[in-house]
Formats: C-alpha cells, sequence, structure tokens
C-alpha cells in the first residue's frame, strides 16, 4: 500500500521493479519525421520483425502489438509468426474484443501462448469494430461477457456461460492456456464502463501520458473500484520517448520530429484510428491544448506526438538523467510497468536500451504472479492424455 495520499493506493506489485516494454509498429505508424511516410519504415512482416528481434535483443520484458484496421500486419498472425524467432520478450497482443467468436479467440491465443511457451500477454480493446459504430455501453457489456469465456475457457473443465451477447455452452479442453490461469489481461480506457471493466477483470490498468497528478487521480479511482471487488490491479504507462546526452539536444530533436508535419495530414493520420474518437484521446487532445509554447504539459513531458497520433500523445524528452528521474517518480507513484517507444522505432530502442534501462530493476509480470510455469504444464497440447 502506498501511503502520502488521502486514499492509500493498492496494487497488486508493491516491489518496486518494473517490467519494461517496447512498441511494435503494427499500424502503419513508424516515422524519421512524424506523418511524412518513408518507404524504409513501412509496417510489413520484415521491418516490424526487426523492430522486435531488436527489442527481445537489448532486454525489453514486453512488446505491445497494437490492432488497427490499417495498412500493416494483423496482429495474432503477426504475434503466431514472431513466437518462432524471439527467445525472452513477452508479446503483449491486442484483441478488439467481439472481432473473433470468443472460443475461437481462446483457442487461438491458447494456441500461441504454448507457441511461445508462456510468454504471452493480452490486451484488451473495445473500440469499435473496422467499419462500425457502436454504442460505448455496447461495446463494453460485449468485452465484459468475451473475457468471461475466456477465463472460463482458461481456468475450468468446461465453458458455460449465459449473457446478453453469447450464449456458450462447451468442454474447455480445446482452449487449455499453457500458463496458469492463462495470459494476463491488460487494458487501458477512461470513461466509466471501461474503469469498472478493467476494475473487476483486467490484471494491469494501462495510461496513457498526462500530468503527475492526473495520473495519480486516476490510479487512485481504479484501486476504489477494484477493491470493490476483492481484487488489486497494478498500473502501467504508456509513453513515448526522446533520449539525448543533454535537455537541450532532446528538446530540439523534437523540435525536428514534427518540422516536417503537414497539418491537415496530422488529422488525416488521427482520424483513421479506430480509437481516435474515444475519451482518452478528448483528454490527451485537452492537455494539448493547454500545454506552453513548446507544447510541454509538464516539465519533460512533451505532448507534440499527439499532433499526429490518436491515442498515446506524448513523450519523456530530455537527457539520460532527466528521463530516468521521471520514470522514478512514476514508479514511486505505484506504476509498474512501462510501454515505451520512440521514432523511429528500432533506433530510439537503441539509445534507450544503452543509456536508461540498464539502471532499472526490471521483472515480468507473469514471472512474479506465478502465471508462467516454471516446467512443462500438462495440457491437451502438451503431455496431457489425448482424448
Amino acid at each position: 500500500m502506498l501511503k502520502g495520499m488521502s486514499n492509500p493506493l493498492v496494487i497488486r506489485s508493491e516491489d518496486p521493479k518494473v517490467e519494461v516494454g517496447w512498441f511494435c509498429d503494427l499500424c502503419n505508424g513508424d516515422y524519421q519525421y512524424l506523418g511524412v511516410p518513408d518507404g524504409h519504415l513501412r509496417s510489413n512482416f520484415d521491418h516490424c520483425s526487426e523492430i522486435i528481434r531488436t527489442a527481445d535483443s537489448l532486454g525489453f520484458q514486453n512488446i505491445l502489438l497494437p490492432s488497427s484496421y490499417q495498412v500493416g500486419q494483423d496482429t495474432l498472425a503477426f504475434a503466431a509468426a514472431a513466437s518462432q524467432f524471439t527467445k525472452n520478450i513477452t508479446l503483449l497482443t491486442a484483441i478488439r474484443c467481439g472481432e473473433i467468436h470468443p472460443p475461437m479467440l481462446a483457442r487461438t491465443l491458447s494456441t500461441i501462448d504454448h507457441m511461445l511457451n508462456g510468454r504471452l500477454n493480452v490486451n484488451i480493446i473495445s473500440s469499435d469494430l473496422p467499419g462500425t459504430v457502436r454504442d460505448s455501453a455496447l461495446r463494453y457489456e460485449i468485452s465484459k461477457e468475451v473475457i468471461q469465456i475466456l477465463q472460463q475457457g482458461w481456468t475450468r473443465d468446461s465453458i458455460d456461460f449465459q449473457g446478453k451477447h453469447y450464449q456458450i455452452k462447451l468442454d474447455a479442453d480445446p482452449v487449455k492456456a499453457y500458463q496458469n490461469g492463462g495470459p494476463l489481461l491488460y487494458f487501458g480506457g477512461i470513461s466509466e464502463d471501461a474503469r469498472e471493466l478493467c476494475a473487476e477483470f483486467c490484471d494491469v490498468f494501462l495510461m496513457w501520458p498526462e500530468t503527475e497528478d492526473r495520473l495519480a487521480n486516476t490510479m487512485r479511482d481504479l484501486s476504489e473500484r477494484a477493491k470493490k471487488y476483492n481484487r488489486k490491479i497494478d498500473f502501467g504507462l504508456r509513453i513515448h520517448l526522446i533520449v539525448r546526452e543533454s535537455e537541450v539536444e532532446a528538446k530540439d530533436a523534437a523540435k525536428e520530429l514534427i518540422s516536417k508535419l503537414d497539418s491537415n495530414k496530422a488529422q488525416e493520420i488521427k482520424d483513421r484510428a479506430l480509437d481516435s474518437k474515444s475519451a482518452g484521446v478528448a483528454r490527451q487532445d485537452e492537455l494539448r491544448k493547454n500545454s506552453d509554447a513548446d507544447l510541454f504539459i509538464e516539465p519533460h513531458i512533451w505532448s507534440g506526438i499527439g499532433l499526429a497520433r490518436s491515442g498515446c500523445g506524448s513523450a519523456i524528452v530530455g537527457s539520460a538523467e532527466q528521463v530516468y528521474e521521471k520514470i522514478q517518480k512514476y514508479i514511486n507513484m505505484g506504476i509498474r510497468a512501462f510501454i515505451f517507444s520512440g521514432y523511429p522505432l528500432i533506433e530510439e530502442s537503441k539509445i534507450f536500451a544503452k543509456k536508461v534501462l540498464p539502471q532499472l530493476e526490471t521483472v515480468s509480470f507473469a514471472d512474479v504472479q506465478g502465471r508462467r510455469p516454471k516446467t512443462t504444464p500438462i495440457t491437451p497440447l502438451t503431455t496431457a492424455e489425448r482424448k
């Protein structure tokens, strides 16, 4: 329990060790200059594979594989392929609830979990399906049912779910995961429905960049909500990085990143994302509108990336020491998972891994929370009796 606030924050992981993740560009969003397409940075299999190989070799514990209807790689197909050439990194694989019939989704995820020997986490998404617009409450109703079906399949002998949107009764053998209880569930979203879903069902609440006081308020709120369900959750932060030798160089790099950005193209890039109208994106835009003349919403947090990116729109900008100190502030607040990125993704991952990552005490949540078995588990896809 973290002290020093009116409502002490209760989190699952009291140990200050953190899970440090990176981001893989499966959705056409890697740039040298923000908003200016570069043929060498397209979201094809070769480039995305190189991003994830690099992050794996540099010692990142986790990597986010996003999902969107944009030019690039299908998330689950890419995760299956990546299982064959990664060694240590865990794949945080995004799934949009409702796209795939839940028992078949459970089977797909369990298959990939076995292919990875337990190196799978799942990022739950509740945004609209491509080409459709649905009421927010309806989307979260569906997401809650999908999660419960997944969890039944991973933890019980049978799936027996009778909900508003799904009525399913099946043997659970075909969906048994490699991990104990199945992969950990990560989730992000700030609407009322989103907060309740995470508090009741998910393991890690991923936030987008905001001021420290706003982040702290959100964490206290989610902590209290989880308590209603007799649960504890962990907190994570998805944020970009610009790390240089000095603060001046880092700020110059930030200005250079948006130096060729066309405002019309920027809005087009933002609008093509399936979450572009979400409450979280609106809050990112609000913070940027209230930033200083250089687009900083608070010291070392620069919101310029949100000019041409839906979702996570700010970066920690500074020298290696300043970036490390900012990360330590987040850790002291109770944040235990980070999903970092930078432009271009490969080059910035190398800079961070050299200058900051070695100073952080790291851990894999799946190991700490007993999800990943130390020996091969007995499942229908390993050594269980074949029926």
